[in-house]
């Protein structure tokens, strides 16, 4: 399983990029995530920069997403809305076809952002028939103790273990945790949710 994890801000510091990276590393044996957080090399979106004339920076990310079997977003909020910069990613995805059927759900890094969420779950469940709104994985990071370690992988399982993890699938069972247990906690249900909701999983069920 592939999954294509977009982190929304191009800060270097960003929390939700060692929430992403967190989640890289404590992922379980067959799923391979990667972590996308350089908005800042895609240029600003134009419709006269479609088709041909499509930036290599854009084909680039988009050849990410077209491999992938799922997204993952984590984003923070930027008064009160969504950061330019995923905006602008998400702008580039609209009329292409590698998004197409690929299953989104989110992620978040802090206990504030609401008005961004609405914002955000607006725009994706547009752009994408496959945008799982139920699924939702809410992991407030402290990064003042996890930028201690200049290592980001280092930094995202400080950050993993000094926060406390819960997610919750929207009108179903939640779960919590005090430490980041992926095989012994219900947490892999993110992840699975995604996958299971992808073109691949649908291949597998018809093969069996």
């Amino acid at each position: 399983m592939k999954l294509l994890t977009i982190s929304g801000s191009a800060r270097r510091d960003s929390v939700n990029t060692v929430l992403l990276l967190g989640l890289k590393d404590v992922a379980p044996e067959g799923v391979e995530l990667s972590v996308f957080h350089r908005l800042d090399t895609l240029p600003v979106f134009s419709p006269d920069l479609e088709g041909p004339q499509t930036p290599a920076e854009v084909l680039e990310f988009l050849a990410l997403v077209s491999g992938c079997d799922g997204i993952i977003i984590a984003s923070p909020e930027y008064v009160r809305a969504i950061p330019g910069g995923l905006k602008n990613l998400i702008d580039w995805m609209v009329s292409r076809f590698e998004v197409i059927g690929k299953p989104i759900a989110l992620a978040h890094a802090s206990h504030r952002g609401d008005d961004m969420l609405t914002s955000l779950r607006l725009v994706l469940s547009t752009v994408s028939d496959q945008f799982l709104e139920h699924v939702f994985f809410a992991h407030p990071v402290d990064w003042k103790n996890a930028r201690r370690n200049q290592n980001p992988v280092e930094a995202a399982r400080a950050a993993n273990r000094n926060a406390r993890i819960s997610v919750r699938v929207r009108g179903g069972d939640s779960c919590s945790a005090d430490k980041c247990a992926w095989m012994s906690c219900r947490h892999e249900c993110v992840l699975m949710a995604v996958f299971d909701h992808s073109p691949s999983a649908s291949r597998l069920r018809a093969a069996a």
